[in-house]
């Protein structure tokens, strides 16, 4: 009767053990699951927000170092002549789910009295920047070549609305797709 009283005894210690090892385990799995989730979630984001700000150092930073050259050769300067366009918000596709695209977009003008004939026919430009846009999906403005086969495309819709020449430069100083 001893015998059967001690098996008992130590059968419950090891049940406990077991089943503090199995609820460890469970938790590390649980907490594991969640730095996926959620922490690849915010990798993602991290890494949108990096590429975004690469390509504003990249682009909006050519153009506000050329802004300050040109204040240097002369008055005025090249930051005189540039035409900032309202935000353009569309939605893209990306092969698995709809995603919105927002673009901001400046032109560099030749002139100054450019400025104004942008600004007659900015309906018609918006337009033609939107319709454009809505054509993209998400593969095709995620890499560098993408962008800059972009930022073309918007000068061949501008010279189709403005006379060639007027503006002669697209920058893109704001660009997010989420």
């Amino acid at each position: 009767m001893a015998a059967e009283e001690n098996a008992p005894a130590e059968g419950v210690p090891k049940n406990k053990k077991m089943l503090f090892i199995i609820i460890g385990a469970a938790a590390v799995v649980v907490i594991a699951l969640a730095v996926v989730f959620m922490g690849g979630g915010k990798k993602e984001k991290k890494e949108g927000a990096a590429e975004a700000k690469v390509e504003q150092k990249a682009e909006g930073g050519g153009a506000a170092s050329g802004g300050k050259e040109g204040g240097k050769e002369g008055a005025g300067g090249a930051a005189a002549n540039i035409f900032p366009m309202e935000p353009f918000i569309v939605n893209i596709y990306d092969g698995q789910e709809l995603r919105y695209l927002r673009v901001k977009v400046e032109f560099e003008t030749a002139t100054a009295d450019a400025k104004k004939e942008i600004e007659m026919r900015q309906a018609p430009l918006r337009d033609a920047i939107l319709v454009l846009l809505t054509t993209k999906t998400l593969q095709d403005v995620q890499d560098l070549q993408g962008k800059n086969t972009l930022r073309d495309e918007i000068m061949v819709a501008i010279n189709k609305i403005l006379p060639p020449g007027k503006v002669s430069r697209v920058y893109f100083t704001d660009f997010v797709v989420q």
